[in-house]
């Protein structure tokens, strides 16, 4: 409440501070059926007396602006159309709901009620402890063994870097390889992935994309260091590339020494009944970050994301990088850990191929 009593004035503190209600009443502050703030809360932040604040609502009340309720406190009753010559009160400064903010996702809301309360009982106090800088071990162990699992990925708990969804990721990624490189990108991408990027100060080559992939000829034409893709079903054009365009994205990379970035955020979700081959474990030879979020699988508002970094980075990233907290809250590592081992993850992606076959 920032209402201001000028002792300097002519007009007494309870007419000042009447004039104050009935400027945010009529623009909507407090709209119709609003409770105000308590005598004693009043009377606290603007340093007048109770006294003072009874008067100021004593008269509020006579005007109509407002009716005391016993027991109840004091509620706004005042309506712009119930007052002729009154402005028009302005409507309250209310954001309209996102659309893309009303997509709860697929997956089962019971199982993951279920998977919090498991989570609190086994943890206990421990989820109000600052998560480990690359997220918490139970996570990155489980990451590790679903990637075994599901893509045929094998690497070390050390390789897993936890974080607050891909941007986060992206600027991580920028940083670490440096901003004097150029960055290859699908056009049309994401457009997330060039804004995060061109924001952090790294120059981005929009290649053109043709149905099977980026152009071959653009890619080897190109100047860039480093490719990011999305291999599956890459927005918004829908290309899913083959085998062919993943090996003449490795050859480019192991001819000129490059990075893939390998961005597979949608990938769990193939109709096809066998997972979708990672550029991450095709050739041992070539560095490639992989990427992937669990927004997509779970829900947009789990904003939780995974890189893999290549043996060779790991070192790098925590030298230049490992101060960085991890910016998941550690109580939800804990239960996509937890849906993970349980294996209700993996039995809700199946459901969701499957009905997705049909």
């Amino acid at each position: 409440m920032n209402y201001t009593i000028d002792k300097n004035t002519s007009d007494p503190a309870y007419i000042q501070l009447y004039h104050h209600f009935v400027n945010d009443i009529v623009a909507g502050v407090y709209p119709y059926g609003t409770k105000l703030p308590s005598k004693r809360v009043i009377a606290d932040e603007t340093g007048v007396s109770v006294i003072t604040v009874e008067h100021t609502l004593t008269l509020l009340s006579e005007e109509g602006y407002v009716q005391s309720r016993q027991r109840s406190g004091v509620f706004v009753t005042y309506r712009g159309e119930d007052f002729l010559g009154e402005p028009t009160p302005k409507k309250p400064l209310i954001l309209e709901k996102d659309e893309a903010s009303m997509d709860f996702g697929e997956f089962p809301f019971s199982v993951l009620a279920k998977t919090m309360r498991k989570a609190l009982l086994d943890h206990g106090e421990n989820i109000l402890i600052k998560s480990p800088n690359h997220g918490c071990a139970e996570l990155r162990n489980e990451i590790c063994l679903y990637l075994a699992r599901s893509r045929g990925i094998t690497v070390e708990p050390s390789q897993v870097i936890v974080g607050s969804g891909s941007e986060y990721l992206y600027g991580l990624i920028a940083q670490l390889l440096g901003t004097e490189k150029l960055f290859a990108i699908e056009d049309p991408s994401y457009k997330k992935i060039r804004l995060v990027y061109e924001a952090l100060g790294i120059t981005c080559d929009p290649l053109p994309m043709t149905p099977e992939g980026i152009d071959s000829g653009a890619l080897k034409k190109t100047k860039a260091e480093v490719l990011h893709v999305t291999p599956f079903h890459s927005f918004p054009s829908g290309v899913t590339v083959g085998i062919s365009k993943k090996l003449e994205y490795l050859r480019w990379a192991k001819k000129r020494g490059g990075i893939l970035i390998e961005d597979n955020y949608d990938s769990e979700l193939t109709i096809s009944k066998k997972a979708e081959e990672p550029l991450f474990s095709m050739d041992p030879e070539v560095n490639v970050i992989y990427l992937n979020t669990f927004s997509r699988t779970l829900a947009p508002s789990m904003r939780i994301g995974y890189m893999i970094l290549p043996a060779s980075l790991v070192k790098p990233f925590q030298e230049k990088l490992g101060f960085y907290s991890c910016t998941v809250p550690i109580f939800e590592q804990y239960v996509l850990a937890e849906l993970l081992r349980s294996g209700d993850f993996e039995r809700h992606i199946n459901r969701v191929r499957r009905r997705r076959r049909k």
